[in-house]
C-alpha cells in the first residue's frame, strides 16, 4: 500500500481522544501481522482502548523508537468543505481529513516504509509506538514508554515522536498541566458584601494572584528564549458563578492552565497558589467558617522536554531529516513522557501544527513524502555497521 493509501484507511477511523481506539489499532496490527512483525498490544484497565508496540530487526542496545498517537481531536462545531473522515484530495497537493497532519501522516509513513524495514539488514532495531489517548492529556504515553524501556530483553536510545514539525528537530517542548478551582462562599443580598464571602470576588483574587505570578516569573528573568513566548504562561480561560447581579455567589470556579519552560518547576508554582489559597481560608474562615477553596486535576501535568543540541537524537534527525535548523513548541506532546524514561528524545514529524485541530485540516503530498525520506534514510543508519 502506499502512503496516502494507508493514510486514507487510518483517517477514516473517527477516533477521538477519550474515546475507544480498538477499531484503529487493530487495523494497524492486523496489516503489521501481514509483514510478519510481532505486535503487541497495551491495553488500559477496561480493556476498550491500546496502545501498541513493536520491535522490528536484532534484539541489540541502541535502537530507535518512532511514535505517534491514534486519537484525533472533534470536528462538531467546525466548518468543514469535505468529509473529515475521508481522505480528500482537491488536486492542491494537500491531503484534507482530520488527523492527517497531527499525526496519522506520521503514522502512515511509519506504515509505508515497514516492508522496507523488514527486509533491510537492520544492526540495530526500530520500535514502533503507537499510543490513545493524546489528546485528552497525553494519557498512555507514560505507561507506553516505561513498557518499552522494560518489555524488551535490549533497551532502544532514541524517541523519535512523529508530531507535524514541517520536519525541522524540535529539542524543546513545555510542560504543561490544566487545574480547576472551586471557590465556596456564603450567599446573601448583594447589600451585605462585607457580611458575607462572595465566590466571585475570591476567585477574582485568585486570578489575580495568577496573572502576578506569571508576571513575576518574567520580572526575575526566568527565560528561556528558545521558547515563543520564552517564560511560562499561566492562563485561565473559563470562570463560572453567580446567580444574579444582585446576589452574593456562594460558588465560583474557573479552569487555569500553567505552561512551563524546562528551568521552571510546575509543581512549585502549583503549591504556592496552595498556600495563598491556604491564607485567603484563613482570613475569611471568621466571616464564613465554612469558606474554602479547592483545586483538583483538569488532566494530569505533561512533563517538558529539554533536549540539548549537540545530544546524540539531533545529530541523528539532522542526518535523516536533512534539516538542521532546530526549533521549540509551546504545545503538549509525550516526548518528555519518553525523555523521562532515559530515551534521548525528540521530535520531528511531516505536516504543519499550524494545520491541526483546525476545519479542513491538511497534510500536503510533498510533506508526506519527505517523512517517507526520512524513514528511509533512518533504515541506511540502522543498517550501517558505523551506527552507535
Amino acid at each position: 500500500m502506499t502512503v496516502e493509501n494507508i493514510l486514507a484507511k487510518l483517517v477514516s477511523f473517527p477516533v477521538l481522544g477519550g474515546e475507544s481506539n480498538l477499531s484503529i489499532i487493530h487495523w494497524i496490527k492486523e496489516y503489521m501481522e501481514t509483514h510478519e512483525v510481532e505486535v503487541n498490544l497495551l491495553p488500559n484497565a477496561e480493556g476498550n482502548k491500546a496502545s501498541l508496540h513493536c520491535r522490528i530487526g536484532p534484539d541489540v542496545d541502541g535502537g530507535v523508537i518512532l511514535s505517534g498517537h491514534t486519537d484525533v481531536v472533534p470536528v462538531e462545531g467546525q466548518e468543514w468543505t469535505t468529509d473529515p473522515f475521508e481522505l480528500t484530495d482537491k488536486g492542491d497537493g494537500r491531503l484534507y481529513g482530520r488527523g492527517s497532519c497531527d499525526m496519522k501522516g506520521f503514522i502512515a509513513c511509519c506504515l509505508a516504509v515497514l516492508p522496507q524495514m523488514v527486509k533491510a539488514d537492520l544492526k540495530k532495531p526500530i520500535y514502533f509506538a503507537f499510543s490513545y489517548d493524546e489528546e485528552v492529556g497525553c494519557l498512555a504515553g507514560p505507561e507506553l514508554a516505561r513498557t518499552l524501556r522494560t518489555f524488551y530483553s535490549e533497551t532502544p536510545k532514541y524517541a523519535i515522536i512523529g508530531e507535524p514539525s514541517m520536519m525541522e528537530p524540535i529539542v524543546g517542548q513545555k510542560g504543561i498541566y490544566i487545574l480547576e478551582t472551586y471557590v465556596h462562599g456564603s450567599a446573601g443580598h448583594s447589600s451585605r458584601i462585607k457580611q458575607e464571602v462572595s465566590a466571585i470576588h475570591e476567585s477574582m483574587r485568585l486570578i489575580l494572584w495568577l496573572e502576578s505570578k506569571m508576571d513575576e516569573l518574567i520580572a526575575n528573568k526566568r527565560l528561556d528564549d528558545r521558547f515563543h513566548p520564552p517564560h511560562s504562561s499561566i492562563h485561565v480561560g473559563l470562570v463560572n458563578g453567580g446567580i444574579a447581579p444582585n446576589v452574593i455567589a456562594d460558588k465560583a470556579h474557573f479552569y487555569w492552565d500553567l505552561r512551563t519552560i524546562p528551568m521552571d518547576d510546575i509543581q512549585a508554582i502549583v503549591n504556592e497558589f496552595e498556600a495563598y489559597c491556604g491564607e485567603r481560608e484563613e482570613a475569611l474562615r471568621s466571616i464564613f467558617p465554612d469558606f474554602y477553596i479547592q483545586t483538583v486535576e483538569n488532566h494530569p501535568p505533561v512533563p517538558h522536554l529539554d533536549t540539548k543540541a549537540d545530544d546524540e537524537v539531533v545529530d541523528l534527525i539532522k542526518r535523516i531529516a536533512g534539516n538542521a535548523k532546530l526549533n521549540t513548541v509551546a504545545y503538549a506532546a509525550e516526548a518528555g513522557q519518553f525523555a523521562n524514561e532515559g530515551f534521548q528524545t525528540a521530535i520531528c514529524g511531516p505536516g504543519s501544527i499550524a494545520q491541526a485541530h483546525r476545519a479542513n485540516e491538511y497534510i500536503s503530498k510533498e510533506q508526506l513524502e519527505k517523512g517517507e525520506g526520512m524513514l528511509i534514510k533512518l533504515i541506511q543508519e540502522l543498517s550501517s555497521g558505523n551506527f552507535n
